[in-house]
């Protein structure tokens, strides 16, 4: 993925996309993708708009707390043609506390997926390394991640699903929060349970190897954006699990093997 890609559209259109994808996540409308109307819309273009998104939402009142990285499977990234991941940004009010009831009726697509999250001590910027991200890491916990496109059919490419924040919407830390140097991340096991039946299965090393390799590529598309990742960041590496849609009624609860579980369920 390169941000070096040519500008196609003018601030004006930038706006307008930025809008029509706030309005899709406000009011849970699914939209068309946006490069129906912008065919030739670059990924430089899509984080235009992501970051127009950001600006919008801090204006009235949102706190960006963190990051999250999304196609961080190789599988994945290479269904999509791209070589490093793609990033969201995460705010105050997409939390929500382990062991709560999430509502979905102000979501259109929900899944749930299980990741590594790492809390930062330093800042990190520029082009950084795995040693980098652990001796910058304060601890790491487990985390629930539930996405939700906001377009069509949960149908999309590359460039809208960026300028759609990386389909953010709601995250749930939980667990045990640990030293990083205490265990080996890439063998951490997950059980991903729904409705009390396994529905999925996974080991951190699903995520790029180790899931701080992805945390060192989010920071290097930070930086091609020119931004950093401050201190004290919350920053989610990638699912470990595929993705589990949810409706109302359902439960899920994720196990990390020695990082505790959590267990969310879902309402109208």
């Amino acid at each position: 993925m390169s941000l070096d890609q040519p500008k196609t559209v003018d601030e004006e259109a930038i706006i307008r996309m930025a809008e029509r994808v706030e309005t899709a996540q406000r009011y849970a409308v699914p939209i068309r993708k946006l490069t129906e109307d912008y065919p030739d819309l670059s990924i430089t273009d899509a984080y235009r708009v992501q970051t127009a998104l950001r600006r919008n939402l801090e204006k009235k009142g949102e706190r960006v707390i963190g990051w999250k990285a999304g196609l961080t499977s190789k599988p994945k990234m290479a269904q999509m043609g791209v070589s490093t991941p793609g990033v969201g940004f995460l705010t105050d009010a997409m939390e929500r506390p382990a062991n709560s009831k999430i509502t979905v009726s102000d979501m259109i697509h929900p899944r749930v997926e299980a990741e590594i999250a790492f809390v930062t001590n330093k800042e990190l910027s520029g082009k950084v390394t795995r040693d980098d991200v652990l001796a910058a890491t304060d601890y790491v916990q487990p985390a629930l991640e539930v996405i939700d496109s906001r377009f069509t059919g949960f149908k999309f490419d590359l460039e809208s699903v960026l300028a759609d924040n990386s389909s953010s919407a709601r995250y749930v830390p939980g667990g045990r929060m640990m030293r990083p140097d205490a265990l080996d991340l890439r063998t951490v096991g997950v059980v991903l349970e729904h409705n009390g039946e396994i529905a999925q299965i996974g080991a951190g090393a699903e995520v790029l190897g180790h899931p701080a390799e992805a945390i060192a590529m989010l920071v290097g598309v930070l930086d091609d954006m020119g931004e950093v990742l401050p201190a004290g960041s919350f920053v989610m590496a990638g699912a470990i699990t595929a993705a589990v849609a949810v409706k109302p009624g359902d439960s899920i609860t994720a196990r990390f093997y020695e990082m505790g579980s959590i267990t969310v369920s879902f309402t109208e």
